[in-house]
């Protein structure tokens, strides 16, 4: 479980639910993004409805009346932006749902690189949805200048903080903190995925590295 923070506007929250089972998705000040991992069901947004099978998001608005009903057994989580954060300007028309295979892949660092589901490209503008790929191994240290929960769905990984290290399974999760110095490693010999939310809205790319290593990396923009 991922505890909420005074001073965060982010909140996590894993979802389960049976088969013809719902959940309202309804918050007067707060957006809301989920992500289903397995399993399938339909988003309602307003007046828009869309299904949401394994391994897309959804958004709904502050305000909206939303509502995710199972279809399959479905497994995921919801996470809430809270207002009280800088707004970006919208780059593009509100998507209800999207599939993380219709998402363009973009670069990262180095071999690394992201797929976003959700950012003011498509009507997000209080966070960004992404998807990450981990080759085997690890990055050197670095840090965001954003807010950012991780979910993991699948491992093994590593989780370096410092000198605290946390072992990553599947539907492990953690949160970085603005200029928090870490490293996620792969222990996979095959890519490992990670899916990111961050505030303020922007792109997953933008890190920086520590100055005892920066003159040996560089970061894609």
């Amino acid at each position: 479980m991922i505890a909420p923070l005074a001073d965060s506007a982010l909140t996590f929250e894993p979802v389960a639910l049976a088969p013809g089972t719902s959940a309202t998705l309804v918050d007067a000040d707060a957006d809301t993004l989920v992500f289903v991992a397995s399993g399938a069901g339909v988003l309602s947004a307003g007046e828009l409805t869309a299904p949401l099978p394994a391994s897309s998001a959804g958004l709904v608005l502050a305000a909206e009346e939303g509502l995710l009903r199972a279809t399959e057994q479905l497994e995921g989580f919801v996470v809430t932006i809270g207002s009280g954060v800088d707004l970006h300007a919208p780059l593009g028309a509100r998507d209800l749902v999207v599939e993380l295979a219709s998402a363009e892949s973009q670069q990262a660092t180095g071999s690394r690189s992201f797929q976003i589901l959700f950012g003011p490209h498509n009507g997000s503008m209080r966070a960004t949805l992404f998807a990450g790929f981990i080759p085997p191994g690890k990055a050197p240290w670095h840090y965001h200048l954003y807010d950012e929960i991780v979910w993991v769905p699948e491992g093994p990984g590593r989780l370096h903080l410092g000198d605290s290290v946390q072992d990553l399974g599947p539907g492990a999760g953690f949160r970085l903190r603005p200029r928090q110095v870490h490293i996620v490693e792969n222990l996979r010999d095959e890519e490992m995925t990670i899916i990111g939310v961050f505030t303020p809205a922007g792109s997953p790319s933008a890190a920086y590295l520590e100055p005892g290593v920066a003159a040996e990396y560089s970061f894609a923009g």
